[in-house]
């Protein structure tokens, strides 16, 4: 007869469950217990680690932004995260340990850049507060940082308190100083700038004054007067030559009647050939030398010449007597000389011409070079205005700042000195303990009972046999099955047991330095 196949049974009623429980007790006791005991080892194991923590507020700038504007332009949270790269620099964190001398504990085991590292990614927690703000700049909604907090965690609470208060002193320093050098280097540049200008100025200034001195008759403003003092020099020319031209005639006029007036009025020889003489020069003017007047004349003056040549009184020198003669000589004279002052007169006219034609040929080119320094004048002016504005309002923001009436920051709420540790948290790691205790003892009383094939009672062997149970026979405990549940009992302490002793070693070895295996793998994955 074949064997019949015992299909697995499922757990159908809550006796069911109850045997199980009573079967596998120790099966989900053992698991339970040494996993609690090991999440209690842990919790109590662990060092106790304090945090105390300083929020600090930012506040607006305390003068109006109408009246005066701060050089500082960025905004805060970018400002802010400068501050913080430079407080969490190697330089200043060193400074914290040694002061308050951190980390003693761990300095034969780590690096100085590993404690560094550790102080600044896990024991240093900053943290910003962000508002829905309107922008004064722009006038739009937006977020913006409002506050900001700074924590700092550690194994002593006074230490981690004054740890505290030290960080929130460098967030305010840093911002005091970050302020200050930008507002003092806003208003030495500023400064700087207006000197350069107002050099530039100056050198530009005397440029000018050598370029008036060169082309000074030359100048755009003086080309009206120029036009004027030429239309005036031309007119006078015209003018004085028209005097010239009446005294030469005068002068000529003069001389005509000079010639027909005799300066001896007691010598009529003299005088006739004077007349003569007139008349020749008047026929001589009118005819040619083959005209018969003018050869008869010639003729009367020749045989008049020589009468007065024999007689002797042609060689006799005698001054004019006659008061005509006299009078127009005199007139002669004075019209000669004043011949010659208008001909100076009219060479100095000419030359004032020229100089004025000059002055006006030259006056677009001048006016083209002169204009082009007067627009760089005025650009470097409107700068230099620019500039001086600016660098009075740099100096005044200046002022704000080195008062400390500018955007700042101040302590609203100082690091307390913390009363409980922030971790471990003991209870949650215990009910997690608890939690996964209970769940590996059911998991693995589950495995073992699925595993079990034994049936228990006469009518589940019945039902699932078909054949009717004639008997049974109660189980028979002898002292060697006491013995062996003994053993069980004790090999399942002496597990419990080293569990207990793993888990001590496993913290020591572990969790004791579970910083220090933090930093060294922060550092390789450059976390």
């Amino acid at each position: 007869m074949e064997k019949p196949q015992f299909p697995d049974s499922d757990v159908k009623t809550v006796a069911d469950l109850s045997g199980i429980l009573r079967r596998r007790k120790w099966t989900i006791l053992v698991p339970a217990l040494g996993v609690f005991a090991l999440s209690a080892i842990i919790a109590f194991a662990i060092p106790a680690t304090y945090k105390s923590t300083t929020t600090i507020l930012i506040e607006e700038q305390g003068i109006p932004r109408e009246y005066v504007t701060a050089n500082v332009t960025t905004f805060a949270d970018q400002r802010l995260q400068s501050i913080n790269q430079r407080i969490m620099s190697t330089t200043k964190l060193l400074e914290v340990i040694g002061r308050f001398r951190l980390y003693e504990d761990l300095k034969n085991k780590m690096t100085v850049d590993e404690i560094v590292e550790k102080m600044r990614r896990k024991d240093i927690v900053f943290n910003t507060i962000s508002a829905d703000v309107i922008d004064p700049r722009t006038g739009r909604p937006g977020q913006a940082t409002i506050a900001f907090s700074v924590s700092y965690k550690g194994k002593n609470p006074e230490t981690v308190q004054r740890v505290a208060n030290e960080l929130a002193s460098l967030y305010l320093g840093e911002n005091l100083k970050t302020r200050e050098k930008a507002s003092a280097d806003t208003s030495k540049f500023m400064e700087d700038e207006r000197a350069d200008v107002k050099e530039r100025m100056a050198a530009l200034d005397a440029k000018i004054a050598d370029y008036k001195q060169k082309h000074g008759d030359s100048l755009p403003e003086l080309n009206q007067v120029n036009m004027q003092g030429l239309d005036q020099v031309e007119r006078e020319m015209s003018r004085v030559e028209d005097q010239l031209r009446a005294l030469k005639e005068r002068e000529s006029n003069l001389e005509q009647q000079l010639a027909s007036v005799s300066p001896d009025s007691t010598n009529q020889e003299r005088d006739s050939l004077r007349e003569l003489r007139v008349r020749l020069i008047d026929l001589k003017s009118r005819f040619s030398d083959e005209y018969p007047d003018v050869i008869k004349t010639k003729a009367s003056i020749k045989e008049l010449e020589e009468r007065l040549a024999a007689t002797g009184k042609e060689t006799q020198s005698t001054k004019p007597d006659n008061p005509a003669y006299i009078t127009m000589s005199s007139q002669l004279a004075g019209i000669r000389t004043e011949i010659e002052s208008v001909k100076r007169q009219v060479a100095d006219l000419r030359k004032k011409r020229a100089s004025y034609r000059q002055r006006v040929e030259a006056a677009p080119r001048v006016e083209e070079g002169y204009r082009g320094l007067l627009v760089e004048r005025n650009n470097l002016q409107a700068k230099f205005e620019e500039l001086n504005r600016k660098s009075m309002d740099a100096q005044v923001a200046y002022g704000m700042e080195k008062e400390q009436l500018g955007e700042r920051f101040s302590i609203i709420d100082a690091a307390r000195l913390p009363e409980k540790p922030d971790s471990p948290n003991i209870p949650a790691i215990l009910l997690i303990g608890l939690v996964l205790g209970l769940g590996s003892g059911v998991g693995a009383a589950a495995l073992k009972e699925s595993t079990d094939d034994t049936v228990r009672d006469a009518g589940r062997l019945a039902t699932d046999t078909g054949f009717p149970v004639l008997s049974g026979i109660p189980e028979i405990v002898t002292p060697g099955d006491v013995a062996r549940r003994k053993s069980l009992r004790l090999r399942a302490a002496a597990g419990a047991a080293c569990v207990l002793v793993a888990g001590v070693l496993v913290v020591h070895f572990f969790v004791m330095d579970l910083d220090v295996v933090w930093a060294r793998l922060s550092r390789k994955l450059g976390i």
